[in-house]
């Protein structure tokens, strides 16, 4: 393997456990507005590091530029339907969670 192999491999590698961490706080946070901060948050780091990693190891410099769109593209479609879902959530009068003393 070559060194931007490894480099790339190594990204893709790292942004796999932030999906996983969005996954387990979508399971596992106690309210919509938790869970969409865990998933937006996570999925766009995670994505960021595979994107960089696919970068690292693309034929072309136009390669880069459509990887670097498609997670510009990505970000704002996450943030854009996380807003929506949140203005619906309070729309709906959905309380956010407060821990209980």
């Amino acid at each position: 393997m070559t060194i931007p192999e490894l480099i790339g491999a190594g990204l893709v590698l790292t942004g796999i456990p932030f999906f996983l961490t969005g996954t387990i706080g979508i399971l596992r946070l106690p309210d919509i507005y938790t869970r969409l901060h865990a998933l937006t948050k996570a999925d766009n780091v995670g994505l960021g590091f595979i994107i960089l990693g696919l970068a690292v190891q693309a034929a072309s410099w136009l390669e880069v530029v459509k990887l670097f769109l498609i997670w510009f593209l990505v970000l704002m479609a996450s943030a854009t339907a996380c807003h929506l879902v949140a203005n619906a959530a309070l729309d709906k009068n959905i309380e956010p969670w407060t821990r209980k003393k």
